[in-house]
């Protein structure tokens, strides 16, 4: 692939994302939630204890955008903020048990679902994907790391 693929490439990247969460959306029996809800969601669940600020730099968001779907996945009952226990000034993001088990329902259905579409593949269009994952795993890693310097 060359460079003059970038464009497809992140439409193809992209369009699998949503479609996915769409499908996901529809198939699994609670409420929706939002990309942005979920990336903070999955973000906690790995980093339990991160503040809002950090997590606004992880995910390059605003603040106020952050604290707002804390705020949300908080009423939710997904999210707990307590004050953090080495700045009093700053809170930590920590989730419930109910986040676990809503991650865990969405990660099983997901890998399903990813499951079967493979399967619908031929067998070189399953080992071409196959064979792209340490690339596309790079290219996640280079677009984190240029994230983090600016």
């Amino acid at each position: 692939m060359t460079t003059d693929h970038a464009d497809s490439l992140a439409d193809a990247l992209a369009g699998v994302q949503r479609l996915v969460r769409r499908r996901l959306r529809r198939e699994l029996d609670v409420s929706p939630m939002r990309g942005a809800q979920i990336e903070l969601l999955r973000l906690v669940a790995a980093r339990p204890g991160i503040g809002v600020s950090a997590a606004a730099r992880e995910l390059r968001l605003a603040n106020n955008s952050v604290s707002t779907l804390v705020n949300q996945l908080s009423g939710a009952g997904y999210l707990r903020r307590e004050t953090d226990p080495d700045d009093r000034r700053s809170a930590v993001l920590l989730p419930t048990p109910e986040a676990g088990a809503r991650l865990a329902a969405w990660a099983s259905r997901r890998a399903a679902l990813m499951r079967e579409q493979l399967e619908r593949l031929t067998v070189e269009d399953r080992e071409a994907l196959a064979a792209a994952i340490p690339a596309l795993n790079r290219l996640a890693r280079n677009l984190q790391e240029e994230g983090e310097r600016t």
